[in-house]
């Protein structure tokens, strides 16, 4: 099984860096179409692995440029998440096959 990018996304920043894309895709798609012009939207991944662990640290950075009337306005921003390397290097938040530890009403499991 490989990485599940929809979740890999959704995982980034705690939720937060797929909000901050989704509002820059839509402020540079506005831009193009009011102003005729071409905008961009640019995610660049930078991946290191924390110490002798099966941890990498994602750095994620959104940089974006919507055209307006009168030129361009810009955007970058960085953030960084740790996320656990599974079996084929499948990335993911929490470690595979850890079990649950909250039933569905919130008490310990017992096993």
């Amino acid at each position: 099984m490989t990485t599940n990018v929809t979740n890999f996304i959704a995982d980034l920043d705690g939720g937060v860096f797929e909000e901050k894309l989704s509002h820059a895709l839509s402020l540079v798609a506005s831009g193009v179409v009011e102003h005729n012009k071409t905008g961009k939207v640019k995610i660049e991944l930078d991946i290191s692995r924390i110490g002798n662990s099966y941890q990498v640290s994602i750095g994620h950075k959104l940089s974006f440029m919507a055209p307006t009337s009168r030129g361009k306005t810009s955007e970058e921003d960085s953030t960084q998440t740790p996320m656990h390397v599974g079996s084929k290097g499948k990335l993911t938040l929490f470690p595979e096959g850890q079990n649950q530890l909250f039933d569905k009403h919130g008490n310990i499991h017992a096993e």
